[in-house]
């Protein structure tokens, strides 16, 4: 663990080029995409302030989030009507079946391509 430590602790950035944490252990008034996102706010064009690192142990490598800081963050641009017009048919195509050409409510998995109905049609068809 002091390893994953060493390599995770890095303030000045002599090591990675940018100031490195552990994970959860960012000093404050730096946040995450996400983060900022939760506020109202967005990175603004500005740059990686910071990272975080945590150990990942199934894929056995470092994972890592950039920082950047809140006092510099812009608010988020407000949607137009043409971006939730593109939205909403985006979600529509996302939820129509390519088969049977049924709006089925749901996001269609990926996996299958197809909706429920007709992988039960598909598999009464092949016993």
């Amino acid at each position: 663990m002091s390893a994953l430590w060493g390599k995770c602790y890095d303030p000045t950035g002599a090591l990675h080029g940018v100031p490195t944490y552990p994970w959860r252990l960012a000093p404050d008034g730096l946040a995450t995409r996400r983060q900022l996102r939760a506020q109202g706010l967005r990175p603004g064009g500005q740059p990686i302030a910071a990272q975080v690192m945590r150990g990942n142990r199934r894929a056995g490598g470092v994972r890592v989030a950039y920082l950047y800081r809140e006092d510099l963050a812009k608010p988020v641009r407000p949607m137009t009507s043409r971006k939730w017009g593109a939205l909403a048919l985006a979600m529509l195509a996302r939820r129509t079946c390519p088969r049977c050409r049924i709006d089925v409510g749901y996001c269609i998995p990926t996996s299958y391509g197809i909706c429920g109905l007709c992988i039960a049609l598909e598999e009464q068809r092949a016993a």
